[in-house]
């Protein structure tokens, strides 16, 4: 039988309580920010903790079954009973900032806590894609978020005077002075994030850095950030181009680059604009590279603004005013090839007293290769150690699919001969019986010959009876042809393309396919990139009918196209399902593409 709710225990009554009240709590707000690496953003109880200039904001989320330990913040208001025996909240929180959730200073002094909201949420909606996968160390599955999305909201504020050079976070101790609970968190000083989602176990120590927040860091070396450089060198090399990018900080551009800000101001729409373009004037001209030998300057310069999010790094919208402090510009710059070179080096140029080691990454089909750029060895380099690589190559789609017939020409000439010869021998019955026998000879010889040289000398003819391909030979056509178009597409040079595309697109179509092609294959992908279809698979073509005349066939076609390309160090990929309206023709024997219209495009994986 139940007991009375005065009855229970206190813990109990106040966890009977919330479950009761946070029935009306809110819609989920909006996704994190940062990549999780440990599933911690799935912790059923939530810190957001953030170092302002004189206090330490908290924004904490419990989980409803772990209210007991925060039971100093839950408000008197939700108590169906009042508890004689509970203090009230100056004394709970008093209480709560010397043995509850913790801040304490150089000097081993306590931060006091004010509680400045508490209500009942739902939990926001972080996103936790690695719930459910194994851990390859632990060989446990990270868990996801908790069913029960009810959670205790609360707003906490720890004030400090001055500027402390650490400050240490102190989870809740049971009885036993273990962590009552794991807490998940992530921190930032002011709008820098220090850290990726991490668990909140033990006391951890602060060293912030108030001249620029972004090397405020943690002791516990765990605790880190999975972007932590403000400079990164990226050195792409791919069969028709190659490519230096960067990724460097606003604030720390400013030692190179007058930008004309104003201290402190946001960076607005209009600057945003002027900073790119002074931007990919300077690094146009700096740390020169070289190919095969030959110094070489770059024929096109991009640059982007970025936020490093949950996603990876992501572009930012110009419309958003952004923080000097933490506001990221990616920078390319491209260096057209005609193969992939052997060996492509270049000298970095930007160090400061801060910035004395550059990592640096080279990366090719082989995968990425990471080092450091020390100042006082300022040389970088790829060379190529890639064995049995051949060059991406556009060739003819040759499928018979029923519209030739092959003529065994030899075998047909002494066919003739063996009839001949025939001839011949029942010629000779009559006046000389005698002399058929060479005749016959020369018949069965003849005849022998046709049967075993059936395969050789064949010719093909066009077959006049030919209808359209069936739908298996029809989808095989087209793989071959969409497999060509993609590495044609590897070509940079627009006369380059053009001219691969002629060998799997009919001429007077080119121009026509060619814009639907370059539509449909330039997928967008995070940060800004356009990925390339790098496969094609799962091909299926049906309702395939002739095309008037009879020189090819049109159809419904599906396809299954993998994309990929990388930007900044992040790989990105992309599974991508097709479906369009598509002709193709018979041009002297190769099948070409001579339309098509893409109806649907709908991810189905990747990132």
């Amino acid at each position: 039988m139940l007991r009375p709710f005065a009855m229970m225990p206190r813990a109990a009554r106040f966890l009977a309580t919330a479950l009761v009240l946070l029935t009306a709590a809110i819609c989920p707000s909006a996704h994190a920010d940062w990549m999780p690496l440990t599933g911690a953003e799935s912790a059923p109880t939530m810190a957001e903790i953030t170092v302002l200039d004189d206090r330490v904001r908290i924004a904490l989320e419990v989980y409803v079954g772990d209210i007991g330990v925060f039971q100093a913040l839950v408000p008197d208001d939700w108590l169906k009973e009042k508890d004689p025996a509970r203090a009230p909240l100056a004394e709970r929180l008093k209480r709560f900032a010397a043995e509850g959730l913790r801040i304490v200073t150089d000097d081993g002094k306590t931060l006091p806590v004010e509680l400045k909201r508490a209500e009942a949420r739902m939990r926001k909606d972080r996103s936790a894609p690695f719930a459910g996968m194994l851990d390859p160390l632990t060989r446990q599955r990270l868990p996801g978020p908790p069913a029960d999305k009810r959670v205790l909201y609360a707003e906490l504020e720890y004030p400090f005077t001055g500027q402390p050079k650490h400050l240490t976070i102190v989870t809740p101790l049971n009885a036993e002075g273990k962590a009552a609970l794991n807490i998940g968190f992530i921190a930032y000083h002011k709008a820098v994030p220090i850290i990726d989602f991490r668990y909140l176990t033990q006391a951890e120590k602060l060293t912030l850095d108030w001249a620029d927040p972004w090397y405020t860091e943690f002791v516990n070396p765990i605790l880190k950030r999975h972007h932590k450089s403000a400079l990164m060198s990226f050195l792409y090399v791919e069969p028709r181009e190659v490519r230096h990018e960067v990724l460097i900080r606003v604030r720390d551009l400013q030692q190179w680059v007058d930008l004309g800000l104003s201290s402190g101001a946001l960076i607005d729409s209009y600057d945003q604009a002027r900073i790119k373009d002074r931007a990919r004037a300077f690094f146009a001209t700096r740390n020169p590279l070289s190919i095969d030998g030959t110094a070489v300057t770059p024929a096109a310069t991009r640059a982007e603004f970025l936020n490093v999010s949950l996603a990876g790094l992501q572009l930012v919208e110009d419309s958003l005013p952004l923080d000097p402090a933490t506001a990221i510009l990616g920078v390319i710059l491209s260096y057209p090839v005609k193969h992939l070179p052997q060996h492509v080096t270049g000298k970095w140029e930007l160090f400061s007293e801060r910035l004395t080691q550059i990592p640096a990454t080279s990366i090719d089909v082989a995968g990425p290769f990471p080092t450091v750029i020390e100042a006082d060895d300022p040389g970088f380099e790829w060379r190529n150690h890639l064995l049995g690589y051949k060059e991406p190559q556009v060739a003819p789609v040759v499928v018979a699919a029923g519209r030739v017939i092959g003529v065994p020409l030899l075998s047909l000439l002494l066919l003739a001969l063996a009839v001949g010869a025939v001839g011949g021998a029942s010629r000779a019955l009559r006046p000389a019986p005698r002399q058929r026998t060479p005749w016959l000879v020369a018949a069965g010889v003849s005849l022998v010959a046709a049967l075993l040289l059936l395969r050789v000398a064949v010719i093909e003819v066009p077959n006049p009876l030919a209808g359209p391909p069936d739908e298996a030979a029809a989808a095989q056509i087209l793989s071959g042809v969409l497999a060509n178009v993609n590495a044609a597409y590897v070509e940079k040079d627009p006369a380059a393309l053009n001219q691969a595309l002629q060998i799997v697109v009919a001429p007077k179509a080119l121009a026509d396919v060619e814009k639907e092609l370059d539509r449909a294959l330039a997928i967008k992908i995070a940060g800004g990139g356009i990925a390339r279809v790098d496969s094609v698979d799962n091909v299926v073509l049906k309702d395939v009918a002739a095309l008037d005349g009879g020189s090819g066939f049109r159809g419904l076609a599906e396809w299954t196209a993998v994309a990929k390309a990388g930007h900044w160090g992040h790989a990105h990929q992309r599974t991508m399902r097709f479906r369009a309206q598509v002709e193709l023709v018979d041009d002297g024997g190769a099948w070409k593409l001579a339309g098509i219209t893409v109806t649907d495009v709908k991810q189905e994986g990747g990132a």
